[in-house]
């Protein structure tokens, strides 16, 4: 059975209600919710709290905003790469790290995807908290009936079909000591970077 994506207007319902939806990126499909109810990311995927979330939004500066910082000069090497398959790991201590890096709040990751559906979702909803689709330690799905089978309470963005994504997960860099530190290898080549 195809699974029906949910209008624009039920998305924002269900997100403000604290609930779960699932949405295409530029990378692999991401289950995402308000930041307030992050803990369900959690929960549904089996997660331990150990592995934090990404924080996703449509432009950078939304996302300065929503943590009530602004980019340090350095960090526009790695910003010209968004919207892209990059995560940008940033120091962070605000009441965004205590809800999506619980284990060890002191950085936050953040990106802007590359996909004009999500990216538009993201500008009325504000940013997102973000994961994977997929159980802890398995691996990552693909496709929304997937998704839907195994996520049932989880709301589908539209429309479907969604676009192919690259099924390759974004690079993560971290800030650290003044120059990038890459953490996970993914779509966006850093080897020309200099420190």
């Amino acid at each position: 059975m195809t699974p029906e994506p949910a209008s624009p207007d039920r998305l924002l319902r269900h997100l403000y209600g604290g609930g779960v939806v699932a949405m295409p990126t530029d990378t692999l499909p991401a289950l995402a919710t308000r930041p307030e109810a992050a803990g369900q990311l959690w929960q549904l995927k089996g997660r331990t709290l150990d592995k934090p979330l990404i924080l996703m939004g449509a432009e950078g500066e939304q996302l300065w905003q929503a943590l009530g910082i602004r980019p340090q000069a350095a960090w526009h090497q790695a910003i010209r790469h968004w919207p892209g398959a990059l995560t940008l790991v940033v120091p962070y201590t605000g009441p965004l790290a205590q809800r999506l890096n619980p284990a060890q709040p002191t950085s936050l990751g953040l990106r802007i995807p590359n996909h004009g559906v999500t990216r538009a979702l993201l500008r009325q909803s504000g940013p997102l908290a973000t994961t994977s689709a997929n159980r802890s330690a398995q691996p990552a799905l693909l496709h929304p009936d997937a998704i839907a089978r195994d996520f049932p309470q989880v709301l589908l963005a539209g429309p479907l079909p969604w676009s192919a994504p690259s099924g390759q997960a974004s690079t993560v860099v971290a800030w650290h000591s003044g120059r990038w530190v890459t953490i996970r290898t993914g779509a966006v080549p850093t080897t020309d970077w200099s420190s």
